[in-house]
């Protein structure tokens, strides 16, 4: 059991010990990532057309995202408010807009490929069987590229270490996210730690997806995909509306799209001094993300 998490978590290790310089790298590196993240999405697709029985498994996916979302949204907005009470940030004043359909739809895409993986399985007869073994290994080399980006994200650890609101904000989401979890599985009776396994996403959609799915299967892996994704996409509609005046709850709500997709709209309505504190919460909770899933899976087991 926990010689299989070392298997699956070595990858992710080994590209973080990688330093690149050379821009040109990190940039075919990054197009790599996320064109595997394409593939392997679409192969997410191909597992759930091969299911049994597969409205009640898509019944039980949708149950699935709805009790963890609604119970992990109301847990980090509840406590996330303590941060912005107690370590008050300024924000920029002007109104700026942003062409949020348009970023949504970088989301929305995600979604039609898996969709669309769903429908060639469903609409082509073929064997299925290869899928699971494709996706572990592309999920390897895609953990081994995220590695690599997260080495050569630019921060240094002492710049995360004295980010104080950027810490904070990554420590409740956290542990509000853990409680969410706990009350998710007992709400759903499933196995308390997949449930903590299954919180620990902070809305990183596509590593949360496949690695739920390679540990749980199609269905839980079809549930945190869309669990966080809703995180993003609620994310992108609540930041504008109300980081002038809870920034730090804004930001964390973010979860780990804080230091990438989500950090221009946080960056435009929210001012340059919301950045560092946004990339260095992000950055720790995508760093987490594959540590305490893993983790908890290994439990779980």
């Amino acid at each position: 059991m926990f010689s299989g998490m070392i298997f699956i978590f070595a990858p992710l290790v080994v590209g973080y010990l990688i330093s690149i310089s050379k821009k040109s790298t990190l940039n075919t590196i990054n197009t790599t990532t996320s064109n595997l993240i394409y593939v392997i999405l679409a192969l997410m697709g191909l597992s759930l057309a091969g299911l049994d029985n597969l409205g009640q498994n898509i019944q039980l996916i949708l149950k699935t995202t709805a009790v963890f979302f609604v119970v992990l949204s109301l847990a980090n907005l509840a406590t996330l408010p303590l941060v912005d009470k107690l370590l008050p940030i300024e924000t920029d004043t002007n109104n700026a807009k942003l062409p949020l359909s348009s970023m949504a739809m970088e989301s929305a895409k995600l979604i039609l490929v898996v969709g669309g993986g769903l429908l060639v399985g469903l609409a082509l007869p073929f064997d299925l069987s290869w899928v699971d073994t494709a996706s572990e290994w592309i999920l390897f080399l895609l953990l081994f590229f995220i590695g690599i980006q997260l080495r050569n994200s630019g921060l240094t650890l002492r710049q995360i270490l004295l980010n104080k609101h950027g810490m904070v904000i990554a420590l409740l989401v956290i542990i509000s996210s853990m409680l969410g979890g706990v009350i998710s599985a007992l709400i759903l009776d499933i196995n308390v730690y997949q449930g903590l396994a299954m919180a620990s996403g902070f809305g990183w959609y596509s590593l949360a997806g496949i690695l739920m799915g390679d540990a749980f299967g199609p269905v839980y892996g079809g549930a945190s995909f869309m669990i966080e994704l809703l995180r993003e996409l609620i994310a992108l509609i609540l930041i504008p509306l109300f980081i002038r005046t809870k920034p730090c709850t804004s930001i964390g709500y973010a979860g780990a799209t804080a230091m990438d997709f989500t950090l221009p709209v946080i960056q435009t309505t929210g001012g340059v001094r919301c950045v560092p504190i946004a990339i260095v919460s992000g950055f720790i909770l995508s760093l987490l993300v594959p540590v305490l899933m893993l983790f908890f899976v290994s439990l779980a087991g």
